[in-house]
């Protein structure tokens, strides 16, 4: 009889304990993303680009602490690993790059005073390719081949790992031309690490 009421109690538990997880993955599905609309709300020149254009929205406030100035090194090592889920936009991660460019220009660091490399591998490897290859592979236009470009303009500098190439498949000179060739990505950051660069995993 006990073993009875047991398996009872264990069910009825079960049962409203999956009850609450299933009301749960049930709201996480279908409660809105207001933060599209929120962004929209806000008044024109709220959200700028200051170096990066059209890249990276930043709201800058000069009133807020710890702000980049020009008498410290201001060398960054940035890894970008991780691929987007819409091959048509471009990769977010190597956006938020462009985010810190434009908040250091808005704190009052120009561009020819930074030290900033990008260390591209891992799922962010299909961002390098060059048009033509981006096309065939996923059937649209690259569209981080604007961005590097406009990454390339303040001075920053846009590397891929050789590894990831060889893993992915490719061949080097599928790459957009004017990204750079290292050895690795996890090399750059250590070799620049080891040089005073301060490290940002995106």
């Amino acid at each position: 009889m006990r073993s009875v009421t047991t398996g009872l109690l264990i069910a009825i538990s079960g049962g409203v304990v999956g009850a609450a997880l299933a009301s749960h993955d049930t709201f996480s599905k279908t409660a809105p993303d207001r933060s599209a609309d929120i962004a929209k709300q806000q008044p024109a020149g709220f959200w700028t680009t200051p170096a990066v254009k059209g890249y990276g929205d930043i709201h800058y406030d000069r009133n807020a602490a710890f702000q980049p100035t020009l008498d410290l090194s201001n060398k960054v090592v940035f890894r970008v690993g991780q691929g987007g889920n819409n091959p048509a936009m471009p990769n977010p991660a190597l956006e938020k790059v462009a985010q810190v460019v434009n908040l250091y220009t808005a704190a009052g660091v120009p561009a020819n005073k930074l030290s900033f490399v990008v260390a591209v591998n891992g799922g962010a490897t299909p961002a390098m390719l060059d048009n033509a290859h981006y096309q065939k592979i996923y059937g649209t236009d690259n569209p981080n081949l604007r961005l590097i470009s406009a990454l390339q303009s303040q001075g920053i500098k846009v590397s891929i790992c050789d590894q990831a190439i060889a893993w992915h498949h490719y061949k080097k000179d599928w790459v957009a031309e004017s990204v750079i060739h290292t050895p690795s990505a996890l090399t750059t950051i250590t070799t620049l690490q080891n040089s005073g660069y301060a490290y940002l995993e995106m």
